[in-house]
């Protein structure tokens, strides 16, 4: 029979996700005040060291008695019930499962008092009754009583298992193996791109989807990325840290702020008690990219329901190299056969990275109080090959040419005979803590105030190159500068229910101001990373070939203050209607203020079934990097095979400005969903959304402009570093105008079979497709077709675990639509379509006993491959470096889990 009211949620506390008092304690300490039964009855359960399930859509309104005292923990649990609808319906010493009494059916509903809303440490959710939309949800909602069930908007939610199910110990790679329209550009090869990788929500930019931590705004990267993307660098954040991650798929402007056009990614930091470590080896099937991981994490009980957790983790992975030797090398070779010319020459593949993560999380209650604060810190570093210098006076004249009125005698080849590999190096550092405090008054109002500091810093080095123009007098080895992203910011937020007669349940009034500081600092590398030297006036290529560093005259700091406040409501209109109606206003002090606002519906229409529907306007901000950073680089243009040098100059460059550029103005965008979900009592559950986003003024790259001599010169005066090689420059502008469609799809099905065992299937589909509909680029076939099918259409996951103690076996299927890739040639793109490719996992998990696991399994069990990059293939590169998914084969792994 299909269920009135919704499956158990588990509410316990948190000493019993893992680490409970002995089931034999029969007694404990309680220390309870009379409170609503959403917030006493985790608490009851952490003090009794016992696990509670409860039906949490029903405990609106519920008041449970005040304990104090040590107590039989039998007798405690019916003193505190006494007086309520609620009774047990079963007691095994380890799990006890409350229901509503019945009532006649004469019976009248009393009116339900507002609730308070338990704390993130005092709820923890366990699948009772297959119902897997019964997870409590805390993002896109400051009602704290939503479910995935009863929200408005689509939220995924996603346990600790579910990202720690694959090979990678890295957020942004977990993601893209659980969520369709989770995209993850690899980009090996390629300037700071490929240390710090974009990632895409429903194809979209990366700075286009909000990243939270515990509900607190996490910082952007340093980095800016394709088209100037500068959005949050998921791979800092420490997996083993991490409790689970909610999902929202909408726009979300109008609630949290800029950047949340795409949709919302919550990390909840575990917090647990106990002790948990891993350790993980893996490999791919080539022999290549070993990787050994491994984490520490500690947990234990402050005061009366709080928390201290601290969590370790560190990775070393060694590079892969999916390539063949460049066509211009061979020749080379082949005209030179006393030269011994590495084959290759360069590596196409994964960086050699190692990193460490740290992570703590507490809270203190004090009183009626609660204090909190969370830090992540990762430090790390990548080394990567980029382009092969010919050594060829001929074709790489700026490099390899002579200029003996200036350096008499002086032959580069003395020095690199067989060409040089330059390699790039980056060692980061990142860092976010947050703190506050929060607390209720009553029944009715919650508050909480709280600050947070962000930092992100990225130090580039190249190794193994030359500044030509210095000669014999230049190093070889560079440090280039650094970025930084800083970021600060102060926030209140209040959230009152409203008794209103007329409605079923209070109105939820939520509100709150925020004041946010970004701060962009560019420092300067070695001098002779970027000097012009003496051979600069023969035609040798000044500063560090392949990746010249940032000048003193480019060094600085950029600021950006924004004030906001918000309003948002959720009420239920009947007991089958609920409405929501939020808006906000931001300042910011780079470009003006922008008001938003979003509207969402939800009608069941049986206790089952319900749609959903939203409507919202969104925009993301100009930051300050974007406003006033330059940049340089080089690329290999796969027809002539000659390097190509681009400048990126700020849109307030006095060249950009005399060449047509204007200031950069806010992306905005409107957002429209229409939905359903249902449930069953038969373990089968999902929900289908249609969604549409158009987004104008869409940041981009302006057309390349190639520059005179006299435009060089101008540059070269600004202290531009490398501008008397540039070939061309472009900037940053809000160029052209997008409509994206697309369709989520989530089905669940649990079920237990024969006596003990569990089967769990999971299917998510996405298709999502991008048109220009406006601007400039409109008429532009390389940026069109970029956007168009720059990323896959449609993208599939499904995975079938079995449990059956003591072992747990998994398969997982993941399919990736056809995409369009481009070489990027200065004398003019060449396109290639990549057809669909499907991935299989496999896993096998032994329990040895209830602290300790092992799992054997493989990611890409088939080795399957993409189609080849054919027109990339003269640069060595056998898989394209766009591509959306790993192309570097079968990887197998090992993993012990344990429990102390």
């Amino acid at each position: 029979m299909i269920k009135k009211y919704g499956s158990f949620i588990a509410l316990c506390g948190t000493a019993l996700m893992g680490w409970a008092v002995p089931a034999w304690a029969q007694s404990a300490h309680f220390d309870l005040a009379a409170q609503p039964a959403v917030r006493s009855i985790p608490l009851f359960a952490q003090q009794a060291g016992i696990q509670i399930l409860a039906p949490t859509d029903q405990l609106d309104g519920i008041v449970t008695a005040a304990l104090a005292g040590d107590l039989d923990r039998h007798q405690a649990l019916l003193r505190l019930l006494k007086g309520t609808p609620l009774v047990v319906a079963s007691d095994d010493g380890h799990t006890v499962v409350l229901k509503l009494a019945p009532t006649p059916a004469a019976a009248t509903t009393p009116v339900r008092k507002a609730q308070t809303a338990p704390s993130a440490a005092g709820v923890q959710v366990a699948y009772a009754d297959n119902d897997a939309l019964s997870e409590m949800i805390v993002t896109g909602t400051r009602d704290r009583g939503r479910t995935q069930f009863t929200t408005m908007t689509p939220v995924d939610v996603l346990s600790a298992k579910d990202l720690q199910d694959g090979a990678s110990n890295q957020l942004l790679e977990n993601l893209t193996q659980v969520i369709p329209g989770f995209n993850v550009q690899k980009l090996p090869s390629s300037d700071g791109g490929q240390f710090i990788r974009p990632a895409h929500l429903r194809g979209l930019s990366p700075d286009q989807t909000l990243v939270l931590i515990n509900g607190k705004r996490f910082h952007r990267t340093a980095y800016l990325g394709q088209r100037g993307a500068q959005g949050a660098d998921l791979a800092q954040i420490p997996d083993f840290a991490i409790g689970r991650v909610e999902v929202l798929r909408d726009g979300a402007s109008a609630q949290y702020g800029s950047d949340a056009i795409a949709g919302v990614i919550n990390i909840q930091l575990d917090d647990r008690p106990g002790v948990y470590g891993y350790m993980q080896g893996s490999q791919y099937y080539a022999g290549d990219g070993t990787t050994w991981n491994g984490g520490l994490r500690a947990g234990t009980e402050l005061g009366d329901g709080g928390h201290l957790v601290a969590t370790a983790e560190w990775s070393d992975g060694t590079l892969t190299s999916r390539t063949h030797q460049r066509t211009d090398a061979a020749a080379f070779q082949a005209a030179n056969p006393s030269l011994s010319i590495a084959n290759p020459v360069q590596r196409w593949g994964r960086p050699d990275e190692t990193s460490y993560h740290y992570a703590v999380d507490g809270l203190l209650p004090v009183g009626a109080v609660e204090l909190y604060g969370f830090m992540t810190i990762a430090t790390g570093d990548g080394l990567n090959d980029i382009n092969w210098r010919l050594p060829s006076a001929t074709s790489n004249s700026s490099v390899y040419g002579l200029a003996p009125k200036v350096f008499p005698g002086w032959d580069l080849k003395s020095l690199y005979p067989n060409g040089f590999t330059p390699h790039e190096g980056i060692k980061y550092t990142d860092y976010q803590a947050a703190w506050g405090a929060r607390g209720h008054v009553g029944d009715n109002f919650d508050w909480d105030a709280s600050g947070s500091y962000g930092e992100n810093e990225s130090r580039f080095f190249l190794y193994n190159s030359i500044n030509a123009s210095l000669g014999p007098n230049s190093p070889t080895n560079f440090y280039l500068g650094t970025q930084r992203q800083d970021e600060f910011n102060l926030n209140l937020d209040g959230v009152y229910r409203l008794d209103v007669g007329a409605l079923p349940e209070p109105l939820n009034i939520a509100f709150g101001a925020e004041r946010r500081l970004e701060m962009y600092t560019v420092e300067a590398g070695d001098k002779a990373s970027y000097e012009v030297g003496p051979g600069a006036a023969y035609g040798l290529a000044s500063g560090a070939n392949g990746f010249p560093g940032f000048s003193d005259q480019q060094a600085g700091s950029w600021y950006q203050t924004s004030y906001a406040g918000y309003l948002d409501l959720e009420a239920k209109l009947t007991p089958d209607w609920t409405v929501g109606a939020a808006g906000r206003y931001e300042t910011y002090s780079g470009f003006g203020d922008k008001m938003t606002y979003k509207g969402s519906t939800r009608y069941e229409i049986t206790p089952d079934l319900a749609l959903r529907a939203s409507y919202s306007t969104g925009f993301h901000a100009p930051t300050p990097g974007q406003l006033n950073s330059l940049s340089t680089s080089q690329g290999l243009d796969t027809t002539t095979l000659q390097l190509f040098t681009s400048g990126r100059l700020s849109p307030e460059n006095p060249l950009a400005v005399a060449l047509g550029a204007k200031p950069l103005r806010p992306e905005t965008s409107k957002n429209y969903s229409v939905g359903g979900v249902w449930r069953t009592d038969i373990g089968l559950s999902g929900s289908v959304d249609a969604y549409q986003i158009d987004i104008a003024n869409r940041f981009s790259s302006s057309s390349t402009i190639t520059l005179t001599a006299a435009q060089k010169a101008l540059l070269v005066v600004q202290g531009v570093a490398g501008a008397n090689n540039y070939t061309s420059v472009y900037w940053y502008t809000n160029d052209f105008d997008t409509r994206t469609r697309g369709l989520d799809v989530v089905v669940d099905y649990t079920r237990p079979v024969f006596e003990s065992d569990r089967v769990d299937l999971k299917l998510a589909y996405n298709h999502n497709l991008t048109e220009v509909t406006g601007g400039s680029l409109s008429a532009s076939a390389t940026q069109k077709i970029l956007y168009e099918k720059g990323l896959p259409k449609n993208n599939v996951t499904g995975s079938v675990t079995y449990v059956s103690d003591p072992f747990e076996y998994q398969v997982r299927a993941r399919y990736y639509g056809g995409w369009t890739d481009s070489t990027g040639n200065s004398t003019g793109d060449i396109f290639q379509t990549f057809g669909g490719i499907t991935f299989y996992d496999v896993s096998v998990t032994y329990h040895i006993n209830e602290n300790l696991s092992v799992r054997v399994a493989g990611e890409n069990v088939f080795d399957t491959y993409p189609a080849k990059a054919i027109y990339q293939a003269s640069r060595g590169i056998e898989y394209s470096r766009n591509a959306p998914y790993d192309t570097y084969g079968g990887r197998y792994y090992v993993r012990f889990n344990a429990a102390f």
